[in-house]
């Protein structure tokens, strides 16, 4: 999964809508074999959608900005085109809108 999000066209995909969701809302839930879930919703609006209904919302900001951290993943990414830097994101002017529950 993390090969493929770093792929394209799904890599410039997510940073283009990061930057700029045009009103869109995202939300996307991933469940994971070893243990652990997460949510990750960019311009969802109330009422609260799947986890978001139970669990606190978490900014991705700092560790949190990283699926790799939040989730406690080692080893190493994949080689393949880097994915979105946390400065690259907020350099631009988004508004640190995004969350993770």
């Amino acid at each position: 999964m993390e090969r493929w999000t770093r792929s394209e066209p799904h890599r410039t995909w997510w940073q283009n809508f990061i930057r700029d969701s045009g009103g869109t809302g995202f939300w996307h839930e991933a469940y994971f074999m070893r243990g652990g879930m997460e949510g990750v919703y960019v311009d969802v609006n109330r009422p609260p959608l799947g986890f978001q209904a139970f669990a606190r919302d978490v900014p991705m900001r700092g560790p949190m900005f990283s699926a790799r951290q939040r989730l406690q993943v080692s080893g190493d990414t994949p080689a393949q085109p880097p994915g979105m830097a946390e400065s690259d994101l907020y350099q631009s002017g988004a508004s640190g809108r995004e969350g993770a529950a």
